[in-house]
């Protein structure tokens, strides 16, 4: 079940989470108690206001999933009112590799890893513009060196698949780029529903310089209608990356993220890609919920575009959808989720969860 607790030390501000969630492929009892420890996914903030000054903040993260790890820093120093606060992150993450180079397996509900794991470490400077009347619109800009390095799961630096195809776009175990990117996002909220969107542009510049640079472009879009005590929930998104990229920067489609009922990445991997979701929520009660949902995604037939063509070599269709439904029970402590999907290929998939419940 989740937890969470926090620790003050003066004006300090410690925050610890765990949280266990599986995804069930069969609803067995075996699956369920098995391997509990390795379900475990833990969280781990440090607050810190007036480190140097009385104006600036402090912000330490880590985190461990499943699979993966993720360790982030961020220094704000408060400017007067009006200005918005810069900050300067440093973030390191290793996972793996699993939505680009995993291969699906049993009907496309699970993708099998094929030991490689991309290290990411990034540093730079972010700046959030404040709106200059309406507090639901937001616009960001980011100037970051980021540095992306594969290994194999046992540590030892890789620099092509098991299938002797490139990594990289440098043709080493590692790629640098400096990277500037501007996000816009807009919200709005009224008793009938919601609206919200966001547009991301992307400009990546490789070192050393003699490479290519590459663009890349992503929007999303959710709208909310409530329907008496129901809610109609539909979001779409998409994308599409241009110039000399590598692998890794392409779109992996399929996964609880986007497809449900596939594994990730199962569903395509390309140059440009759309995914949506709608989904009909109702109360049953004041504790539980149950919805219905249809999640869709392409790879928009641009798979080839990727080089090295992992989609094709790996069997993935390119275009998937999952249909299903599930509940959604709220406790004074954590809430409870279960999903069930079917996918194209007709096979089933649950998705159990229980993590902290957000009031």
């Amino acid at each position: 079940m989740g937890a969470n607790k926090s620790i003050h030390f003066r004006r300090s501000k410690l925050d610890v989470g765990v949280d266990f969630i599986q995804k069930l492929c069969m609803l067995a009892p075996h699956r369920l108690s098995s391997g509990m420890l390795s379900l475990a996914n833990g969280s781990l903030r440090l607050r810190h206001p007036g480190l140097f000054y009385y104006s600036d903040w402090l912000d330490l993260l880590w985190h461990k999933g499943l699979h993966d790890s993720n360790l982030l820093a961020t220094y704000r120093h408060l400017r007067p009112l009006g200005l918005g606060p810069p900050s300067l992150t440093i973030k390191h993450s290793v996972s793996p590799e699993v939505g680009i180079h995993g291969i699906p397996s049993n009907n496309y509900s699970n993708s099998l890893t094929r030991g490689v794991r991309l290290s990411n470490f990034s540093i730079g400077y972010d700046y959030i513009e404040p709106s200059e009347s309406d507090s639901t619109k937001a616009k960001a800009t980011s100037v970051y060196f980021k540095r992306f390095h594969f290994t194999h799961d046992g540590g030892r630096s890789i620099s092509t698949d098991r299938d002797g195809f490139s990594l990289t776009r440098s043709g080493g175990p590692s790629d640098n780029m400096i990277v500037v990117s501007q996000e816009s996002r807009f919200e709005d909220e009224s008793e009938h529903g919601f609206t919200n969107y966001s547009v991301r542009m992307e400009l990546g510049t490789p070192i050393p310089p003699t490479l290519l640079t590459y663009y890349r472009f992503e929007i999303s879009a959710a709208r909310g209608i409530k329907l008496g005590p129901a809610l109609f929930f539909s979001r779409m998104s998409g994308g599409s990356v241009m110039g000399c990229f590598a692998p890794y920067q392409a779109f992996a489609i399929g996964g609880p993220g986007s497809v449900r009922g596939y594994g990730e990445g199962a569903v395509g991997v390309g140059q440009s890609c759309l995914v949506s979701t709608s989904q009909l929520s109702i109360p049953l009660n004041q504790k539980l919920t149950g919805v219905i949902f249809l999640d869709c995604g392409s790879d928009l037939w641009s798979s080839h575009k990727v080089p090295n063509n992992p989609g094709k070599r790996h069997g993935k269709p390119g275009i998937g959808f999952g249909i299903g439904g599930g509940i959604r029970f709220k406790t004074p402590l954590v809430q409870i989720q279960v999903d069930y999907v079917i996918n194209a290929f007709h096979k089933g998939t649950a998705y159990f969860g229980i993590s902290d419940l957000v009031l």
